[in-house]
């Protein structure tokens, strides 16, 4: 699992390292990682003998980290120009180092570059560029590949914010530790590759404040069924939605459902003869189910339906006195009531965009997609649930636990009725025993693969069919 940590988390951390070692030993193994990558990447490119490196250097231990690391490429005979945001303020050791390295410092970035190291801005930059820095930024050469040293300079390191200028990277090289801001949209979006070098930190894993699953987690999670199984030990999942006007979303909802591993799936609306139409092994009426699906393709006016599951899910649903998870997505989430989610006491699942998020906050939707962490914790905290925030980067939250990053995923999703079959997959989960942050991170993990194996373009049908593979992959030692 990939764990990301807060600037604070990491600076303590540093504190506590660098109180072990001789001065300035940490900063030489962060600039020795750090020109190691680089060198890699020009070896690819050509060679690093001869390559053009240009550093945009700010006046913090960041500036220094690339005035040591150009030092070590000018030794292998890059020729290492250095700009500094504040000359007056350039890391004294690492401009010494570079100078006696046989690199030079200029008033202006050079007009060719083969690589250019942003070191301006460390992870403690809030509020985007600064007038003098966006100036540096905007005369990168064309062509030139961007490294940015530790994060993105103009990237919310908490949060992966970008309040204004900001510089896009093709490789981040971070230290030590994942920062939130560059597992999350906006900013992630900013990182390109991220490299993490170790560098001897041990930030605590309890302290994380966002986290991403890897095959193996995802893999420990799935319900596996068992020679005992029958379809109501391997869970049946109730599926409330389409209407007239969308009865697709019906059909690829139940198509989610019977690809997450359901033992069975209970459809309950007035697309009944669409969806037995393609899934003829569908359930249809209300009956007993350990998890609801309740919201796409419900269409205006049909508040009652999502009213109707909560109350018959809190009365059980037909399977003793336990009320059962509720997953409610798309035109479900309308007119909620917080005090009503905040009553239930077995799982919620909310799965909204970023409009819909934006209307259970009251807020414009703008705000969530530039602050979508900030929005997710709020939403979770608000609403007593699991969030799943759908968007280019999808977030999980619940609780005060560390927010999930999924780590899948493709531009291609950005489909009609991938949704739908998010919300039947996720649901599935929820009746084979998943939490419901656990079967928000796994559906999106597994959703997300699916639609890479997939490929593109791609149509939301392609991606449920594609689960098996996804779920078999996953599983392959």
């Amino acid at each position: 699992m990939r764990t990301a940590h807060s600037v604070e988390t990491v600076r303590a951390a540093e504190r506590e390292l660098m109180a072990r070692l001789p001065e300035g030993a940490l900063m030489q193994r962060a600039a020795a990682g750090l020109a190691a990558v680089c060198a890699g990447l020009l070896a690819r490119r050509r060679r690093v003998y001869g390559a053009r490196v240009v550093l945009l250097v700010g006046p913090g231990d960041n500036g220094g980290d690339a005035l040591y690391a150009g030092a070590r490429l000018a030794r292998r005979g890059a020729a290492v120009t250095a700009v500094a945001m504040d000359p007056e303020r350039m890391h004294a050791g690492g401009l010494a180092a570079l100078r006696a390295a046989g690199g030079r410092v200029a008033d202006a970035v050079p007009a060719r570059a083969d690589l250019v190291l942003d070191g301006l801005l460390g992870i403690g930059g809030r509020g985007g560029l600064r007038p003098a820095a966006a100036a540096l930024v905007d005369r990168i050469p064309a062509g030139a590949l961007v490294v940015a040293v530790d994060l993105p300079s103009g990237v919310d390191a908490d949060t992966g914010e970008v309040a204004g200028a900001a510089v896009t990277a093709d490789v981040t090289v971070t230290f030590g530790a994942y920062k939130p801001g560059l597992l999350i949209d906006p900013g992630a979006s900013r990182a390109g590759a991220v490299h993490l070098l170790d560098i001897g930190l041990e930030p605590p894993a309890p302290q994380a404040e966002a986290e991403a699953l890897q095959h193996a987690d995802v893999a420990a999670l799935l319900p596996q069924p068992t020679a005992t199984s029958d379809k109501y030990r391997r869970g049946v999942v109730g599926i409330v939605a389409g209407s007239a006007q969308y009865p697709g979303a019906a059909v690829l909802a139940v198509a989610g459902a019977l690809r997450g591993g359901a033992g069975a799936v209970r459809y309950v609306g007035p697309a009944a003869d669409a969806v037995l139409a393609r899934f003829p092994e569908t359930l249809i009426g209300r009956g007993r189910v350990q998890a609801w699906v309740v919201g796409p393709g419900l269409g205006e006016g049909r508040a009652g339906e999502v009213a109707k599951v909560l109350a018959d899910s809190d009365a059980g649903s037909g399977s003793g006195s336990d009320s059962v998870p509720v997953l409610v997505d798309a035109d479900g989430l309308r007119g909620l009531d917080p005090a009503v989610l905040r009553a239930r006491t077995a799982p919620t699942l909310l799965t909204p965009h970023a409009g819909e998020a934006a209307a259970l906050l009251g807020v414009p939707r703008e705000s969530v997609e530039a602050g979508r962490l900030a929005a997710v914790r709020e939403l979770a905290g608000r609403y007593g649930a699991a969030v799943l925030l759908k968007g280019s980067t999808t977030l999980v939250a619940s609780g005060g636990s560390p927010v999930r990053v999924n780590p899948t995923g493709t531009p291609w999703l950005a489909t009609a009725g991938s949704g739908d079959v998010l919300s039947g997959l996720a649901g599935s989960l929820l009746a084979g025993g998943l939490s419901g942050a656990d079967a928000g991170a796994v559906a999106a993990y597994l959703h997300g693969l699916a639609a890479r194996l997939c490929g593109g373009p791609l149509l939301a049908q392609d991606v449920a069919a594609a689960l098996p593979r996804a779920w078999r992959d996953v599983r392959r030692p």
